[in-house]
This record gives C-alpha cells, sequence and structure tokens, in this order.
C-alpha cells in the first residue's frame, strides 16, 4: 500500500508543480478543465480521490499524458536524444522535454524562394543563430540576424523567419502557446 501512495503523492505533487510552473491559479486551470477550483486543491492535497474524471481533464490542460504524472524518478538518461522533424523547408530537434513552461528546439531553415507567410500567436519568442543568417519579418519590418544575434520578440506582432544565401540553423526558446504554433503546425 505504501507504493501506491507514493506514486498518488508523486502525481499529485507533480500537477500541482505543473500548474504553478505554467502560471496557472486554481480559477484558470478550472476554467481550462470545467473542474471547480476546490475540487483541483483538494486533489493536488490529497483530500480528493484520484479518478479519471479529474486526471483526463488535468492532464489535458496542463499538457502531459497520464503516463508523466505517475512514472516514478529512477536513475534515467538526463541527456536528450533529439530525433529529427522535417515539415517544409524546416527540420526541428527538441531540446528539451514538452513539460515545462519554455520550449527549446535547434531548426534548420532552408532557403525558399519567396517570403514566408506570418503568423501570429500568443505568446513570446526568442532565437539564437548558431549558423548562417536568417531574415526575420515582423510586420513590415525585415530585420536581418547572423550567426552569434539573436532575436526576442511578442507573437502577436505578425512574423515569419527565412534563411538568407544558404542554409541557417537557430536555436529556438518560446513559451507554450509558441509550442503549439512552432512545433504542433
Amino acid at each position: 500500500m505504501s507504493a501506491a501512495k507514493d506514486v498518488e503523492d508523486l502525481a499529485r505533487s507533480r500537477l500541482r508543480s505543473l500548474r504553478t510552473t505554467l502560471g496557472y491559479s486554481l480559477e484558470e486551470l478550472a476554467d481550462r478543465t470545467r473542474l471547480s477550483p476546490s475540487t483541483i486543491s483538494r486533489v493536488e492535497t490529497g483530500k480528493r480521490a484520484l479518478g479519471l474524471d479529474v486526471l483526463v481533464p488535468l492532464a489535458q490542460a496542463l499538457g502531459v499524458s497520464l503516463d508523466a504524472l505517475f512514472e516514478m524518478p529512477g536513475d534515467e538518461d538526463v541527456v536528450i536524444r533529439p530525433a529529427p522533424h522535417s515539415s517544409g523547408g524546416h527540420t526541428t530537434w527538441p531540446l528539451s522535454r514538452s513539460d515545462g513552461r519554455t520550449i527549446a528546439v535547434k531548426m534548420r531553415i532552408e532557403p525558399t524562394g519567396g517570403r514566408p507567410d506570418q503568423r501570429v500567436h500568443p505568446g513570446h519568442d526568442w532565437f539564437v543563430v548558431i549558423e548562417g543568417r536568417v531574415r526575420l519579418h515582423l510586420g513590415d519590418r525585415e530585420i536581418e540576424v547572423g550567426t552569434g544575434e539573436a532575436a526576442e520578440f511578442s507573437t502577436m506582432t505578425p512574423h515569419s523567419i527565412g534563411a538568407i544565401g544558404g542554409p541557417a540553423e537557430l536555436i529556438m526558446i518560446f513559451d507554450r502557446e509558441g509550442q503549439r504554433a512552432h512545433v504542433h503546425q
């Protein structure tokens, strides 16, 4: 019975930690899950049973799997071995686990003939060019960013990034809203 309680305590701790790391109040998370703030509080403090009726909406709203909530810590490898994902003229490699407030990826951008479509989404992006040059389009502005230079901007401004004169490699860091826009599309 002690092992089961340890797993439950770990899941409760992870739920609370994820909520606070992502900056959600009990009320904000309640809005995202259709659970009451008091139910979420009771789950986090151990005063309510961990049932699928609360775990599934909480995990979905926090962007984690049920497995991640219950996985017991071990001597797992801390090294991330990124697998590439290609889409259009971009290849990305995840450099962080997707359970935090910010996400880091390495991105390789191939030059294209035209100007990339600009997008707008909630969030904030930051990148550093580690090889090549890119053109950052921010609304009507065009900004060249070269090797060793970085850029940071609100993603509520229409934006896109294109390689100049050859492939470019970037390290990008963005918040969870940016992850939805950049990694999942």
